[in-house]
């Protein structure tokens, strides 16, 4: 059963997500939070697998209280973004907070969902214009001047798939462009995440271009 909080100041909207996560057999709303404060503070006593946090809330938004619930809870709680506004300066400062996706309001159900899912397996969903968006912020960033530890334990295949993660290829476009088995492609990405010392896919993305070790295409 995957328990979750959801944060968000609006009632009925999350009354809206507790309906449609409630109709799903292995989902279970544990709170509700109309403010970051009262997120955090669930996050700490119901101990969730995940929390959906909306950005724009009262008292503390949702971007500090998604660092504040993974400062806390490292890896046993998890955040999704979930929020109306699709804008640069929000998806990147949430995914640096340890967010492990990001949706709109407008998605549809079964990818909000299938997001949850996600999460909790150690992995991360983004909307699909988000990792595009993501690496063009990346690419306007300063040059990084020394990759981060864990970079010169990757062996020359790892590189490959750390590449293709970079690219936004899911792990069977990873392996069709690799010529490897999925499961070879699975075991790469574990890998990386160990060495890296990240959390999720997305954390992986994110190194890969701040390291330097992949250069985004630059306009």
């Amino acid at each position: 059963m995957i328990r979750v909080v959801v944060a968000d100041d609006q009632a009925l909207v999350r009354t809206g997500i507790r309906k449609i996560l409630e109709s799903e057999p292995d989902i279970e709303v544990v709170g509700e939070a109309e403010d970051g404060q009262a997120a955090a503070h669930l996050a700490r006593s119901h101990h969730p697998d995940v929390v959906l946090m909306d950005i724009r809330m009262p008292k503390l938004n949702g971007l500090d209280a998604t660092a504040a619930i993974i400062k806390e809870s490292g890896d046993s709680t998890r955040v999704v973004i979930l929020t109306t506004f699709d804008l640069d300066e929000y998806v990147y400062r949430a995914l640096r907070a340890g967010a492990s996706g990001f949706l709109l309001k407008t998605s549809p159900a079964e990818r909000l969902v299938h997001a949850l899912h996600a999460a909790v397996d150690g992995d991360a969903v983004l909307a699909p214009s988000v990792t595009r968006r993501l690496i063009d912020h990346i690419a306007h960033q300063p040059d990084p001047t020394t990759p981060p530890q864990g970079f010169d334990a990757l062996t020359s295949r790892e590189l490959d798939v750390l590449s293709c993660l970079a690219n936004g290829l899911a792990n069977a476009e990873i392996a069709a462009q690799l010529h490897l088995a999925p499961s070879t492609v699975k075991t790469h990405v574990a890998s990386l995440l160990q060495k890296l010392r990240v959390r999720d896919r997305v954390q992986l993305v994110i190194a890969a271009y701040e390291s330097g070790m992949v250069v985004p295409h630059r306009q």
